[in-house]
């Protein structure tokens, strides 16, 4: 089985710091956050990975190269403009090359493994299966409507559900995907949905289960979300492995190399060789590489940055 990681979104919700880092080489708990697909993806045997990427495609190379200080083989595709998840499946289909694949989303956390169902893929000999799990508002997510463990029907983002199963952002594919992504069509939101083509699959008769996740699982596309994604992998405590002057708060990593003077922070994250030295309050921030913060107070930097952009002054 090989994996395909999929890591070509512009990670607008975390604008404006993606404009310069990649959303999956943004460090959660010390560590880029694709390293931890690489983790779950070794976990179940898949070691040969090809990474769609799109604009930030130079610096995801740069940063990963060929995969092996991370143990794994990388190979990477090029997504040049962002029309959807089955879109960017599509760049991977000479790499999978007729094998079956893992399909995971780059900005996607999850706090146990895969094992069961990589077992339960290769042992039901089914065409798709989806990890899914019971939220509370499943109107946000591709929902699956399931008899037993089969799924019968997928409806991405509808406005009301019975089923509360989210699809959970990792799926098992063999090769009866290639069939269906030719004769896909954009959504009304103008994407080739990965739901859809799913859908389209158990339309032609094909065999798409249903794994139930019970494990936690994150999507770090937000500040909120990317926090909370920190502070359940750091496990509540503080991490600290800058130099530091100042109270640090809980839920905080300092990044190696990072420089805190005469401060307090809580609820951030300072990357790795920035410096920072305020007479005020740094709270639920982010401080980018090589970014000095001086004299002034930062509050909620990722929603306000824009607006507060003076208080930070590249080195």
């Amino acid at each position: 089985m090989k994996g395909v990681i999929l890591a070509a979104g512009k990670g607008t919700r975390l604008y404006p710091i993606t404009r310069h880092i990649p959303k999956p080489l943004l460090p959660i708990a010390n560590r880029p956050t694709i390293h931890y697909a690489f983790d779950r993806l070794k976990e179940i045997g898949v070691s040969d990975i090809c990474v769609v990427v799109g604009g930030s495609g130079d610096r995801m190379k740069e940063t990963l190269g060929d995969g092996a200080s991370c143990g794994v083989g990388l190979t990477y595709v090029t997504q040049h403009l962002p029309q959807g998840l089955a879109h960017a499946v599509g760049y991977a289909k000479d790499f999978v090359a007729g094998d079956s694949f893992v399909l995971y989303l780059g900005d996607a956390i999850y706090g146990d493994g895969f094992q069961e169902y990589a077992r339960y893929f290769k042992d039901s000999r089914c065409a798709n299966l989806n990890l899914v799990k019971p939220v509370e508002d499943p109107t946000r997510f591709g929902v699956a409507y399931v008899d037993g463990d089969r799924i019968v029907k997928l409806v991405e983002k509808p406005p009301t559900t019975t089923s509360n199963l989210a699809m959970a952002g990792m799926y098992f594919f063999g090769p009866e995907i290639w069939s269906v992504l030719p004769d896909l069509a954009p959504s009304a939101r103008g994407e080739y949905e990965i739901t859809d083509a799913i859908q389209m699959l158990i339309d032609r008769g094909a065999d798409v289960r249903a794994g139930v996740y019970e494990g936690t699982w994150f999507d770090t596309g937000t500040l909120d979300s990317f926090l909370q994604t920190s502070d359940f992998l750091i496990d509540g405590a503080t991490l600290v492995e800058g130099d530091v002057d100042g109270e640090i708060g809980p839920n905080v990593v300092v990044g190696t190399g990072a420089t805190v003077r005469c401060g307090r922070i809580s609820n951030s994250v300072v990357f790795p060789d920035a410096s920072v030295s305020v007479t005020g309050d740094i709270s639920r921030s982010l401080l980018a590489d090589n970014v000095t913060s001086s004299e002034s107070i930062v509050d909620d930097i990722c929603y306000g940055m824009e607006r507060r952009s003076e208080d930070l002054v590249p080195r």
